[in-house]
């Protein structure tokens, strides 16, 4: 295999053909339970009949007249499962955009982050909630939906002026980083008081806490969309894993494509990081352990990723809520502490299997 291949795949493991319908089928009955098992976690009395009692009145296909409670129909229906969906989607989310970019920039340490843009969204939101830019017509994930797109273009900008090949996207996009993590850090110290600042920092690791269903509703719609196009060009992603060179000579438009996957997995992450602030390793971990079940080829891959990264950030929130009860810690903690012990695992399979 070349080097190009081992960048996007794990080496020397090969997943049987039928395997990942079976971890296609068995991820969907596990988010499906962590969902309603997740929901029911927490200070109130709430059991997993209690959820599907409520998600089915609240559908019209059933009544929780004598059977929930009004204060728990508002705990469940209100708070905890949108909450909990958008764990799901910001998790699968996450995944697909970096399994995606590890490809496309055959960098095994890309992730959806990587472009600057979950930077220029903290700076967007800074800007909104220290300085009130926009005046009243901007949210917080409004704000940090224009600092994404912001921060974006100007990697677009940086490396085609710079040749526009992958590394220089890469060196743009940590250019972009710095930049932006600078000017959050610069209006956060100058201009806002400690109370500000503390919530501003706690959005920053990544928080769910203000879930909401038009966030879920958003998210996944951006979601079911950027993941169509990347199934789309599942069989281009399978060529990028051998180079740009190889990739033209077997009829691909490299830099056309090349840009509309970027431009989708930066949208993506965009909503993302608007909705629940920087949330980091889901990216850089799951792609590779999937592809120890389901082998490389990305028709395959991007499903079983989507679903992966659902199930680990349902569960890291979970934590992130419940460990320091009733202090909440922000899950983009939880995800690093989880994350970096499970990356260094994979590093250390990858050079075996090498």
């Amino acid at each position: 295999m070349t080097s190009a291949g081992r960048t996007s795949a794990a080496p020397g493991i090969r997943a049987p053909r039928h395997a990942p319908l079976v971890w296609a089928a068995a991820g969907t009955v596990a988010l499906c339970a962590s969902v309603a098992v997740a929901v029911t976690v927490g200070p109130a009395d709430i059991g997993v009949a209690d959820v599907w009692s409520v998600i089915a009145a609240h559908l019209g296909a059933g009544t929780t007249a004598g059977a929930v409670s009004p204060i728990r129909d508002g705990i469940v229906w209100d708070l905890r499962l949108p909450r909990t969906l958008l764990a799901a989607v910001c998790g699968a989310g996450l995944a697909v955009c970096g399994a995606v970019l590890q490809s496309l920039l055959r960098n095994p340490l890309a992730d959806p982050f990587v472009l600057g843009v979950s930077s220029g969204a903290s700076t967007g939101a800074v800007l909104v909630v220290v300085l009130g830019v926009g005046g009243g017509a901007l949210s917080v994930p409004g704000g940090a939906f224009v600092g994404a797109v912001c921060s974006f273009a100007l990697v677009l900008l940086l490396s085609h002026s710079l040749g526009g090949t992958t590394d220089r996207v890469v060196l743009a996009g940590v250019a972009a980083m710095q930049l932006f993590s600078a000017l959050t850090s610069f209006v956060v110290m100058t201009a806002a008081d400690a109370e500000t600042t503390r919530g501003v920092l706690f959005w920053l690791l990544g928080s769910l806490g203000g879930a909401g269903w038009s966030d879920v509703r958003t998210t996944a719609a951006v979601l079911v969309l950027v993941l169509a196009v990347c199934l789309g060009h599942a069989r281009t992603l399978d060529a990028f894993a051998f180079g740009q060179d190889a990739a033209a000579a077997l009829g691909v438009h490299v830099a056309r494509t090349r840009l509309v996957l970027l431009c989708a997995t930066a949208l993506l992450t965009a909503a993302l990081v608007a909705s629940a602030g920087a949330i980091g390793f889901v990216g850089l971990v799951l792609p590779h352990a999937v592809r120890a079940l389901t082998g490389p080829g990305h028709a395959r891959l991007l499903p079983v990723c989507a679903l992966a990264g659902a199930v680990f950030l349902v569960w890291a929130d979970t934590l992130a809520r419940t460990v320091l009860e009733p202090q909440e810690v922000p899950v983009g903690v939880v995800t690093s502490l989880i994350g970096v012990p499970a990356f260094v695992l994979v590093l250390h399979r990858t050079r075996r299997a090498r």
